[in-house]
């Protein structure tokens, strides 16, 4: 297998069938090989600094249905919320304080906040904090609805694609919503300007190791700035309540070879990791990840937004997520940095 992760270290990316190879082998020594290389390659980029962004969660309504997903619209027992203009504000201030310079405003589909209550969301935090980064992360939009909030300040936009293969899509969410169109709404927000997020589950229901090639493949095609992948784990509400979470051990091989395919990228060490293992965070960094995102979301919300049971730090203040992490990430060599954290283009002599 070292062959193989000589290669994809080389060349940058392998064939669906090597990268079929490589991952039936997710649980043998070759995994310490892997992340040897792609923790230096991360290094070789990043050094030990840590972006960090600051998550708010600014509401837990959404019209859509997917099956694996804690506050979709068919969960009677989920408590809704959402927060005002005022309260995200306040989330952004007390986050600069704290030394965030990028704010993820993530929600379910949310019709009740209107493009234009979304974009003079997104003007005003730009107006406030001009040195800042504006993140949003609310699904699917036609064209037009992303060209207006990039044009109101937003910089960037995450959107997991959960599966490229339109089958296993299909198996996962309900009719109305597609792989193909999830895919589009990728590209445009390439084609657009922003500093594209895309990413999948890992071990979620029905998924094939072939499966997880064609995702890798994908987001070499795609090539987004920000790669965000994390392990399924179920939601007591949802019809896919019974299956278990996905393998932390494939998930990190997964940031590895990310991290070898995208060398430049900015790899999350999410919160899901932290929630099937206890130190599963630290683990995502020393795999090739660079990136983090505490909650900055009020409270008394936090145990609302719920994609999935068992969600760590839910009773935190936002203090004590930032500084908690900033530990655990000081124990194994790695520093958080005040920073935007932008993307930045390979070098011609390093592509």
């Amino acid at each position: 297998m070292q062959n193989l992760i000589d290669k994809l270290h080389r060349e940058k990316v392998l064939s669906q069938a090597e990268l079929v190879t490589l991952l039936k082998c997710f649980e043998t020594e070759h995994s310490h090989y892997l992340f040897s290389k792609s923790r230096a390659v991360a290094d070789q980029f990043f050094g030990n600094k840590i972006f960090v962004r600051g998550l708010i969660e600014f509401t837990n309504f959404c019209k859509n249905d997917c099956y694996y997903c804690g506050i979709r619209k068919s969960n009677l027992k989920a408590e809704r919320y959402r927060l005002q203009a005022e309260d995200i504000l306040s989330c952004c201030e007390h986050g600069y304080e704290l030394g965030f310079r990028t704010f993820v405003l993530q929600g379910g589909e949310d019709l009740w906040y209107s493009d234009e209550k979304m974009m003079a969301i997104i003007s005003f935090i730009k107006k406030s904090f001009p040195d800042c980064a504006v993140t949003l992360s609310l699904g699917e939009k036609t064209y037009e609805q992303y060209l207006n909030f990039y044009k109101a300040g937003a910089d960037r936009y995450l959107l997991r694609h959960e599966t490229a293969n339109a089958e296993h899509y299909a198996k996962l969410h309900p009719r109305g919503l597609s792989a193909a169109n999830r895919q589009r709404c990728l590209f445009d927000l390439k084609q657009i300007g922003y500093q594209v997020g895309a990413g999948f589950m890992v071990g979620s229901p029905y998924q094939t190791i072939e499966n997880l090639a064609e995702d890798l493949l994908f987001i070499k095609k795609l090539e987004p700035q920000m790669i965000g992948i994390g392990p399924f784990i179920p939601h007591h509400d949802t019809p896919l309540a019974q299956y278990p979470a996905g393998p932390l051990n494939l998930t990190l091989m997964l940031i590895g070879i990310l991290r070898l395919m995208l060398p430049n990228a900015l790899i999350p060490s999410t919160t899901a990791l932290g929630t099937i293992h206890p130190h599963g965070r630290e683990m995502g960094i020393l795999a090739g990840a660079n990136v983090v995102m505490p909650n900055l979301s009020p409270v008394e919300v936090r145990r609302k937004y719920l994609l999935y049971d068992n969600k760590i730090c839910t009773g935190e203040e936002a203090a004590e997520c930032r500084f908690c992490l900033q530990q655990r990430l000081q124990r194994i060599g790695y520093e958080i940095i005040v920073d935007r954290g932008d993307f930045k283009p390979l070098q011609p002599e390093l592509a």
